[in-house]
């Protein structure tokens, strides 16, 4: 078995770190022009729960995409928003209470039928998200 010297094995751990370095270096630049595919709204609907189990005037919220989604149950009828404030991108709740919807961070409400804004700072109102009833399933997303 042949020896190595001190030189030769410094010159091999030398090369090792220069292609090591260099697949990191090269493998991040990769990664910033191939970025995995993040999809903000899910491209088939999103079941929220069944029929029943939502009565009038309450609400449930549902991971709908990267953001949650609030359905509201209302007197006229079935309503969905993206849950993400348009001020400050909090988590808005539904406030049966005082029938509307509310964002707990800066005072914003919304209104629960199409949104819009009712006071507070937000600037538009919520992104509204189409609701089917399928077999008696309540689902967010997909066609109108």
């Amino acid at each position: 078995m042949s020896e190595i010297s001190r030189r030769a094995f410094l010159n091999l751990v030398k090369k090792g770190l220069a292609v090591t370095g260099l697949t990191a270096m090269f493998g991040s630049i990769v990664a910033f022009f191939y970025p995995p595919k993040l999809e903000e709204t899910p491209s088939e609907p999103v079941l929220v729960c069944k029929e029943e189990e939502l009565p009038v005037n309450e609400s449930k919220t549902v991971r709908f995409g990267r953001y949650p989604a609030l359905v509201i149950n209302t007197p006229e009828g079935l309503r969905a928003y993206s849950a993400v404030c348009t001020h400050f991108a909090c988590v808005c709740k539904w406030e049966a209470d005082k029938g509307q919807i509310a964002c707990p961070c800066h005072d914003g409400f919304f209104d629960p039928l199409d949104g819009h804004v009712l006071a507070g700072p937000p600037p538009a109102p919520l992104d509204s998200i189409a609701v089917n009833i399928v077999n008696g399933e309540i689902y967010v997303g997909g066609e109108a």
